[in-house]
């Protein structure tokens, strides 16, 4: 390996501290330490909205096919952007839970799950 790719390989280490640095600096104190407790209502309402999102297509599709009324697809425009905008902020949430940018109440972690 070159100097310029170790060069640039430790400027990308040192990068990634500084950004979990900050970051953890940033959220950590407006964010309590997070527990399984705390995880399982956000686990539940990401669920929630992928039922409301597919009920939403299904009811749609039930009404095309009798032919009853024109297709309204804003419901499931709707459906769809809640669902997808909970997964968003879900995903930011794991990012933010397995970069460490803050605390964690391991008196929520069941044993079984802390070996592994």
């Amino acid at each position: 390996m070159d100097q310029a790719a170790k060069d640039r390989r430790r400027l990308m280490i040192q990068f990634g501290e500084t950004v979990r640095q900050i970051n953890r600096a940033v959220l950590n104190p407006l964010i309590e330490p997070l527990g399984a407790d705390q995880l399982e209502p956000v686990v539940a309402m990401v669920a929630n909205a992928r039922a409301e999102y597919l009920q939403a297509l299904l009811t749609m599709t039930a009404q095309a096919d009798s032919g009853s009324a024109p297709v309204d697809i804003s419901d499931l425009r709707a459906a769809r952007e809640r669902y997808e905008e909970l997964i968003a902020a879900t995903g930011a949430l794991e990012t933010m839970i397995e970069r460490g940018y803050l605390d964690t109440d391991s008196r929520t972690v069941e044993p079984s799950l802390e070996a592994g």
